[in-house]
């Protein structure tokens, strides 16, 4: 069956590849989101099967390599990390296909861009299956390979071009890390494959080397070397420009990178590696700091963006941030979690906003839109659950997994813990903030935009608001689902053997819960207030903060 959930996708490319121009773009698309979807069902079907305490299997494939004393099989890695990222990845996968056929309906090249979708979904698909580091290094550059295309897919824009090299470019940097740490790996371990990695690393906890006469801690130059490779992929801070320049690309292709594939894979890769990681002490303490550093940044940059599309792409960023800080403490379960409900609500987010564009006629400044829920009632809707969702407002399936992690971050007996659970609830406020700011600048108010524009707003065709009721039942019901076998009582049974566990079970005293619920509730009250209720203290403040407004802007 994980022969079938790989593969698949892989297929759909080949038939866009060679039989899409005989066969026409509308059986490409046919063919394209029938694979994904079957792929998508055997995903969940296999994620139901790991519910409870279930063995990690393994298919192989095929003995992909062997030189002396070098060898890497070709087998695909079946646990609970594996079968959650599965149904990540195909579920938003099989949304972003199915919403492509409206949204790129009048495109030119409509095969070759599902085709690169279906190759997109089939390297994430390999990285997150891979049973050596070998294999996860050959899905990590070929979602990066895949990005440069669907990035510059429309060519004929330099600035789509431009992007696209920049992605490419940014991420070599930290793939340069990646590589290193796989090399040290394999000279220190003797092999790439996970197992032999996992079962031998307490051997090496206290090893060290001689580097310029400093003595340095091998596993955590290990590890240190790896995080380069994340922090590029995953876009924190001092790798993270690429990222909102990705907007460039088609929005389904900006749901896709930001919701299930790319971004993710840096986290997948920490969370995948926990039980080499968990020996890395200082390398933990760099990856909780990048991470908060991230989170706060970002966000603050968020609140001053125009574009659409930039705003969510901020934010992307800023919970990558949660995520890392969260693994940085050894709160893996917390980390996966969020980024599970995160690739709900934030696939929601996007395709609504290209909901949005597709009625502007591709309009993204969000100063010419507004009043647009009278046009748009039900993309309006969508939005408004993947906001709550993101602020983590109760009951919504961002609200487990964000307090999850600032509950880790509390308890973590470190000044580091306390730095990422201060900014943490800072970035929480700023995150209500921006998210309230989108909302009262596109869907309501007066509008900004003409009145030819507005009078033909209208709501996006079926095939295109399906795949945003499907997001909204993942970002409202994943987190009251998922919450006791991700972070609560069944959580041992369900992890089992696939990652490193704390076995704490906190509970946030009554202030600090309030003081996260309060923050939240400011950042909503406040961009209510400037961007609804008083919308000439928007320029006001800018005006009077200008230095602080051009720094978040820039």
């Amino acid at each position: 069956m994980i022969a079938f959930v790989v593969f698949l996708p892989l297929a759909g490319f080949l038939y866009c590849a060679f039989l899409g121009k005989l066969f026409g773009d509308r059986n490409a698309q046919l063919v394209t989101n029938i694979l994904l979807f079957v792929s998508a069902i055997l995903s969940w079907i296999i994620f139901f099967r790991y519910l409870g305490p279930t063995n990690t299997t393994t298919l192989q494939i095929l003995n992909w390599m062997m030189s002396g004393t070098f060898s890497a099989d070709w087998s695909l890695r079946v646990d609970a990390l594996t079968a959650t990222m599965l149904i990540v990845v195909t579920t938003v996968s099989a949304c972003v296909h199915l919403y492509s056929i409206g949204y790129m309906n009048k495109d030119k090249s409509i095969s070759r861009f599902m085709g690169y979708l279906s190759l997109f979904t089939f390297f994430m698909l390999m990285l997150v299956t891979s049973d050596n580091l070998l294999q996860m290094f050959f899905g990590w550059e070929g979602v990066g390979l895949t990005s440069y295309l669907l990035i510059g897919f429309w060519h004929h824009k330099e600035s789509a071009n431009k992007a696209a090299i920049k992605a490419f470019i940014v991420n070599r940097v930290g793939d340069f890390g990646f590589i290193l740490g796989i090399a040290g790996i394999f000279f220190i371990f003797g092999s790439v494959q996970f197992d032999v990695i996992f079962d031998t690393a307490s051997n090496y906890k206290n090893h060290t080397f001689n580097f310029l006469s400093f003595n340095l801690s091998t596993i955590n130059t290990l590890c240190f070397l790896l995080f380069l490779g994340a922090m590029g992929k995953s876009a924190q801070l001092g790798l993270h420009t690429w990222l909102p320049d990705a907007m460039e690309g088609p929005t389904p292709v900006s749901a896709l990178i930001h919701a299930a594939t790319m971004v993710t894979a840096g986290v997948f890769m920490v969370a995948r590696m926990s039980p080499l990681f968990e020996y890395a002490q200082f390398t933990n303490l760099f990856i909780t700091f990048i991470g908060a550093t991230t989170a706060i940044i970002t966000a603050s940059i968020a609140l001053t963006q125009n574009d659409i599309k930039k705003v969510i792409a901020y934010s992307t960023c800023s919970q990558l941030g949660y995520m890392f800080f969260a693994a940085g403490l050894g709160a893996y379960n917390a980390s996966i979690f969020h980024l599970t409900t995160h690739g709900f609500f934030k696939a929601l987010l996007f395709l609504s906003a290209g909901s949005v564009i597709h009625a502007m006629h591709h309009e993204q400044d969000m100063r010419k839109m507004g009043g647009l829920f009278s046009k748009m009632p039900f993309t309006g809707t969508m939005m408004w659950i993947g906001s709550l969702a993101i602020i983590g407002f109760p009951y919504f399936s961002g609200y487990y997994s964000k307090e999850s992690i600032l509950e880790n971050a509390y308890f973590a007996s470190s000044n580091m813990g306390l730095y990422a659970y201060t900014v943490g609830i800072v970035t929480a406020l700023l995150t209500a903030f921006y998210s309230w700011r989108l909302l009262f600048m596109t869907f309501h108010g007066t509008t900004r935009a003409s009145n030819d524009t507005f009078h033909k707003a209208h709501e996006s065709p079926k095939v295109m608001i399906v795949p945003l009721a499907f997001l909204s039942v993942g970002s409202i019901f994943s987190g009251i689902f998922l919450s006791d076998y991700f972070i609560g009582s069944k959580e041992n049974d369900f992890w089992f053997v696939s990652l490193i566990l704390s076995h704490n079970e906190y509970h946030l005293p009554f202030l600090q819960t309030l003081i996260i619920k309060l923050s939240v509730a400011f950042g909503v009250l406040s961009a209510a207030l400037v961007y609804f209720y008083r919308k000439e203290l928007a320029n006001s403040l800018a005006q009077n903060l200008r230095p602080l407004y051009s720094l978040s802007f820039n």
